[in-house]
């Protein structure tokens, strides 16, 4: 499970931020309480945490509270033994506590009507088809209508954000069910203390909602209300309400009230302040449901700073510090036994992430009284994670950790479910791109692996990169590039002329690919998974030109192939692995042949994402299967944001199942480069305290 208990700490008294309890709840609905409609309610079991402190002890005085000073009834309950708001550092109320005001985009104060408060002149506001931005616990939101077509077109076209699915709010669970397939499981994550953003199957039969909310995915993300400014809001709607990050795309979460006038004013008609601090950015987190389980795609708020348990061996370990990764960034302090986790900082080659991220790192020091032994870094020499862990290595001359992408992604998995230190796993990374050995390109690999090195036993083939970063951007570019490998592209041209992808890529600059790729210039060989969804998707017709966002086309794959009878579209035929001395290769010309035969006969794209993945995931599941026999291995891990692809995830997890293996898969930390800091720090803490593994590197 994946659900924060409300009342567990950890030694710096540090905890996560926690949805509002039925008792604050009660409190705020109720005319004859004091707080009736208080935004800020809250008690020892619920309420800010992480996003308001500044240093510990966790005391009002080192919080964003510390400028409101408690009036007489507030520091009664404060001081109460028997009151549940005793030693509440954030408690208030109306008379004492932090307040709320409506502003125009242009900064005007917007007085309620009458019989109306704030929150309650913002839901008209909603309703009547504006962009709301809103302050919330971890940072700002923009919110509008979900039913409102125009709005969330709007909301698109201000915020730059033309693809990428919207998150939702609904009031409570019956709303929610409306639209999406709750069961147990999904109905206890969404009403958890973490309260995330749960990624569910759409209900066919659901209300109609606004078209552009999650384009060409067949699954929403809802969350429930977890602040009481968000619980009073939603009482005024019978429908939900999109609740997405308050930025411009690619951008963090605006957190100031100047800032947010600054960039959000842009976006949002009206902006929803109040002038209690956040001094921590905390993205929702996001979860979704697969191979029977709950598992985390970002680590945030509700779970973040709370420790991960690592395998007794590791008590001994010195304190570490991993940098994490480039993408999705987090970085992992090792302290004590635990690893700690930061929140979800973002992509770090946006200026205002960066800054962030130096912003949480300092904060994580403080909190923990923590000084490094040792820094952990990812061996690509371009992330600024590497660059920033070698400046801060460098200064007091301490130990710098290289580790290989899709090593880190393995321990990960291996330090989340406590794998001994001196076990070895299969473990099968697949991505979009990672560092390899020898300055290679990585991102579909069969590792031996343990905590101190690994062996790489097999690999999808390496594919050229046409236009190098340019073809993580445009699909077609991928389709070319594999179709030329795979079957060339004379050839292609002579045998399927009117395939409709053949005809698409007729129109581009193919002498200058084609130059290029005989020259090797700016056309990097990368046996990446992400790379191979990206150009099969673009083939049957998705995201041809460009990805809207990362993983774009892959999730639209997805989601058509689950309009495909899986069960009985069968699966295209994968080559026989080279038996060539190294690594296997795992080559692709039998599945590129399947496909463009389907273009051919005109098969519905639907039917061809199916056999693509089910030849795929039984393409896997063989080689995992065979390098596990060859090796006397019994565990296989499966990691690396591909595997985020549900259908993908379940079926190679039941083929290895099936032949008797064990199979691990990351849930408490997310299986893409949001738990690579993790897989850095256990293989720096597993190396001091041993020599190297014989056979491993």
């Amino acid at each position: 499970k994946i659900l924060p208990s409300r009342g567990g700490r950890i030694r710096t008294g540090v905890v996560p931020d926690a949805a509002t309890c039925p008792d604050c709840l009660a409190d705020i609905r109720d005319p004859a309480n004091r707080r009736y409609r208080y935004a800020f309610t809250n008690c020892t079991h619920c309420g800010p945490r992480l996003s308001i402190i500044r240093a510990v002890p966790y005391d009002r005085a080192n919080t964003a509270m510390a400028v409101f000073g408690m009036c007489p009834r507030c520091r009664a309950e404060y001081e109460d033994p028997a009151d549940r708001r005793f030693h509440a550092q954030p408690n208030a109320c109306p008379e004492c506590g932090p307040r709320l005001w409506l502003e125009d985009a242009a900064g005007a104060r917007v007085p309620p009507e009458a019989g109306e408060d704030e929150i309650a002149a913002a839901c008209r506001l909603i309703k009547a088809g504006s962009i709301v931005a809103i302050k919330g616990l971890g940072g700002f939101h923009l919110a509008c209508d979900a039913a409102n077509g125009a709005a969330v077109d709007r909301l698109r076209r201000r915020k730059r954000r033309h693809a990428k699915p919207f998150a939702l709010m609904a009031r409570d669970l019956r709303m929610a069910g409306q639209y999406v397939r709750l069961d147990d499981k999904s109905r206890r994550q969404l009403e958890s203390a973490a309260a995330p953003v749960v990624v569910l199957p759409r209900d066919p039969s659901a209300p109609p909602l606004a078209d552009a909310l999650a384009p060409g995915q067949d699954s929403l993300g809802f969350m429930l209300p977890y602040t009481p400014l968000h619980h009073l809001l939603m009482d005024g709607f019978d429908g939900p309400v999109v609740m997405t990050s308050g930025n411009l795309s690619e951008e963090p979460p605006c957190t100031a009230n100047d800032p947010a006038r600054a960039k959000l004013a842009a976006i949002a008609d009206y902006l929803l302040l109040h002038d209690r601090e956040i001094i921590n950015r905390l993205d929702d987190s996001v979860v979704h449901f697969a191979g029977g389980r709950a598992r985390l795609l970002r680590r945030a708020r509700g779970f973040a700073p709370a420790p991960v348990r690592l395998p007794r061996n590791f008590a001994a370990a010195p304190r570490i510090l991993a940098m994490g990764g480039e993408l999705k960034n987090t970085f992992c302090l090792i302290r004590e036994g635990q690893a700690i986790l930061s929140p979800h900082i973002g992509d770090l080659d946006d200026a205002a992430t960066h800054a962030d991220y130096r912003h949480h790192l300092a904060l994580f020091k403080r909190l923990f009284a923590f000084e490094p032994d040792m820094i952990c870094v990812d061996a690509h020499p371009g992330y600024h994670s590497t660059q920033w862990g070698a400046k801060l290595a460098a200064e007091p001359g301490l130990p710098l950790v290289e580790v290989l992408h899709h090593h880190a992604h393995i321990a990960a998995c291996m330090a989340e479910h406590e794998v001994p230190v001196d076990r070895k796993v299969l473990g099968i990374a697949l991505d979009g791109l990672g560092m390899g050995e020898n300055g290679e390109l990585w991102g579909g690999e069969f590792l031996l692996a343990g905590y101190r090195g690994f062996e790489r036993l097999a690999h999808f083939v390496p594919v050229a990169l046409p236009g190098s970063e340019m073809a993580m951007r445009e699909p077609w570019r991928n389709s070319f590039a594999h179709l030329e490998a795979a079957l060339g592209w004379e050839q292609v041209c002579a045998r399927y002329p009117d395939v409709p992808i053949v005809r698409f890529l007729r129109e581009k600059p193919l002498s200058l690919l084609q130059s290029m790729l005989a020259r090797g210039v700016n056309s990097p060989p990368a046996s990446s998974a992400g790379r191979l969804f990206d150009a099969v998707a673009a083939a049957i017709g998705i995201c041809r030109e460009r990805l809207g966002y990362e993983g774009q086309a892959a999730m639209e794959l997805e989601a058509l192939a689950r309009r495909g009878d899986l069960k009985w579209a069968g699966g295209y035929e994968s080559d026989p692995e080279s038996d060539r001395k190294g690594p296997r290769v795992l080559r692709w010309r039998a599945l590129w042949r399947g496909i463009l035969d389907d273009l051919e006969q005109q098969r519905e794209p639907a039917l061809i994402a199916a056999r693509f993945h089910n030849g795929l995931a039984g393409a896997i599941a063989g080689a995992a299967l065979r390098c596990a026999v060859r090796r006397g291995l019994d565990t296989v891990i499966l990691t690396g944001g591909v595997f985020q692809n549900r259908l993908l995830l379940e079926a190679v997890r039941e083929g290895l199942a099936g032949e008797g293996l064990h199979v691990l898969v990351p849930a408490l930390v997310p299986a893409n480069d949001g738990g690579i800091s993790l897989g850095q720090a256990v293989i720096a803490a597993a190396r001091t305290q041993g020599a190297q593994e014989g056979g491993l590197s």
